[in-house]
């Protein structure tokens, strides 16, 4: 799995959405992610078929909504998904939250079967907690690739990261720029000054430091390349700890659903 992806919540104008995907493949990335509920995938579908780059060099990722977690609704609704994105497989599927229709034994039966019959090639979550986590292995027979968390210097999550790094999970980090946030604060603009780079690379190459996938939903081509280019951006010890020592929370995404040791 790249360590950076175009990340696509609301980026729901489908030629914008196709154009953002098509441009981010021939710039260089190959780590897509979707969700059902972003109702764009028919316009990253078409975004992955434009661009000059083969299917199989692409990691391709999507989430099955809270309302589609029963067995037979994640077999049917991510048959649909594959039809949208135009694939025949997904590279990773994820259980979005820990909510809804969502039953440990039931929906990842369905995700077990998906796995067996080669239509997804890794089983993912989002937004769990570790007590979720372990939940979801004891029903598992496919492994647990990934989590995907919001994370950002503002919500470093380090407790998540390091059960990830113990447990042989990739945990891969949603907002990775805090909705924008990053933009301004003072640490973070201080070493981007000395690498003659923006707050959003700086952010991006300490998620990659502390070995956390980041997926930062861009439109423009400019934002792309920016975001493309933190790549070339190794942070010093110093800085990195300077990032750690952010003391600034702003948890961005809590709805109500969320799991309770949110609140």
């Amino acid at each position: 799995m790249p360590m950076l992806g175009l990340g696509t919540w609301e980026n729901d104008n489908p030629d914008e959405c196709a154009k953002s995907v098509q441009t981010a493949l021939e710039m260089g990335y190959r780590h897509i992610d979707t969700a059902q509920i972003y109702k764009n995938e028919d316009a990253v579908g078409d975004g992955i078929e434009r661009a000059d780059v083969s299917r199989d060099d692409i990691f391709l990722a999507t989430k099955v909504w809270i309302t589609n977690l029963s067995y037979e609704d994640v077999l049917s609704s991510t048959e649909e998904s594959l039809d949208k994105l135009g694939t025949e497989y997904l590279d990773l599927l994820y259980v979005h939250w820990p909510a809804g229709e969502y039953d440990p034994s039931e929906t990842l039966r369905a995700f077990d079967e998906l796995y067996d019959d080669g239509v997804i090639r890794n089983v993912g979550v989002s937004n769990f907690e570790p007590d979720h986590v372990d939940e979801a292995r004891e029903h598992l027979d496919a492994p647990l690739f990934a989590n995907q968390v919001e994370t950002h210097p503002f919500l470093p999550q380090t407790a998540l990261r390091e059960y990830a790094e113990s447990t042989d999970l990739e945990l891969v980090a949603y907002s990775p720029l805090a909705r924008s946030d990053v933009i301004g604060n003072e640490t973070l603009a201080n070493i981007a000054d000395s690498h003659d780079a923006s707050e959003a690379q700086v952010a991006l190459a300490w998620l990659r430091a502390r070995g956390v996938t980041a997926i930062p939903k861009a439109t423009s081509t400019a934002h792309i390349r920016d975001n493309w280019e933190s790549l070339d951006i190794t942070l010093s010890d110093q800085e990195l700890a300077e990032i750690d020592d952010i003391t600034t929370r702003n948890r961005k995404v809590d709805p109500d659903f969320g799991p309770d040791a949110w609140s």
